[in-house]
């Protein structure tokens, strides 16, 4: 039986990987390469061999309206891929970490393939649980076009206190280029913040998210907060909660299994690797310690930038757990 554009609009095994030039590049998946595909980047996993590109005009005419769809926007390194992971069954909600279609489309605004992208990120297994998308930074910098799009999506907004994120995104020199590659990206958004110290930048990337999740929890109603430690510290009963939040079918007995498995034994981006929270706590007192000024000089950004007002106010309010 031939193919036909209803079916690729119909079915997740035919998934919108990214787009190249003026085409769109479908790989083959089904359920079991979604869950061993950690990232759905260049390092998906698919369920076979070879792409198939189709111009994205040949698609124009027949985009649907995106199926109910529910999100984790995230800051990056605070935890959202512990989380998606976790929530992630096999047998329920299919779960999409980072659809790089969704990632370049925010880089390079195009309602066109905005509207393509959600309707193709939005497709599922099961009719009674949504698809759950689990964004990036650049992402964070769409959302009032996606809330726009669906003002009703169920959300959990992940962040992290300054101090925390600045112990999770100035750790390594690698951590220290993904920064100034993705301000870089991010200028149109940020400013050019080629003169501020890696510190500075940090700041101003963290300040430019937390205003972003901000506006965004003033169009969404069914949006909650969670802070990343909340997350890291006591994991079972913030799972419980975003599973309700998030409407997934997930039962408080499978996420026990889950929390007491390898998933949070392990670093959650390379499970042949052993770390877990008190891993995670050394390391971070161990570089507060050696980063003392750059924390300092960022709080004192920050302060400059935002003068009399607490950032976090807004989020607080809307806690996924309080």
């Amino acid at each position: 039986m031939s193919l036909t554009i209803d079916d690729l609009f119909a079915s997740p095994d035919h998934y919108l990987h990214s787009y190249e030039g003026d085409a769109a590049l479908f790989v083959p998946m089904h359920r079991a390469a979604y869950h061993r595909s950690i990232f759905l980047d260049g390092r998906i996993q698919p369920a076979a061999t070879g792409t198939m590109a189709l111009p994205v005009a040949t698609l124009a005419g027949s985009i649907p309206p995106p199926a109910a769809t529910a999100w984790i926007f995230h800051m990056a390194h605070c935890g959202s891929t512990l989380l998606a992971r976790a929530l992630d069954d096999p047998g329920g909600s299919l779960v999409l970490r980072e659809p790089l279609a969704l990632r370049q489309t925010a880089i390079q605004s195009d309602p066109l393939r905005l509207a393509l992208t959600t309707a193709m990120i939005g497709k599922r297994y099961r009719a009674d649980a949504p698809t759950l998308v689990k964004a990036n930074v650049p992402v964070n910098f769409l959302l009032p076009q996606l809330t726009a799009i669906d003002g009703e999506a169920a959300a959990i907004l992940l962040y992290l206190p300054l101090r925390d994120y600045l112990l999770a995104i100035l750790r390594s020199d690698n951590h220290r280029n993904w920064l100034r590659n993705v301000t870089g990206l991010m200028a149109p958004h940020l400013g050019d913040l080629s003169a501020l110290s890696d510190a500075e930048r940090a700041a101003a990337l963290w300040l430019g998210q937390i205003d972003r999740f901000a506006q965004a929890l003033a169009a969404l109603p069914n949006a909650r907060v969670l802070d990343a430690e909340r997350f890291f510290t006591d994991p079972l009963p913030v799972l419980t909660a975003a599973a309700t939040q998030l409407g997934l079918p997930l039962e408080p007995a499978e996420l026990a299994r889950t929390v007491a498995g390898p998933l949070f034994a392990t670093y959650s981006k390379n499970p042949q690797v052993a770390f877990d929270n008190a891993d995670r706590l050394a390391r971070r007192a161990e570089l507060e310690r050696a980063i003392g000024p750059e924390l300092d000089a960022a709080s004192a950004w920050i302060e400059s930038a935002a003068p009399g007002r607490d950032p976090l106010a807004p989020l607080v309010e809307r806690a996924l757990i309080r």
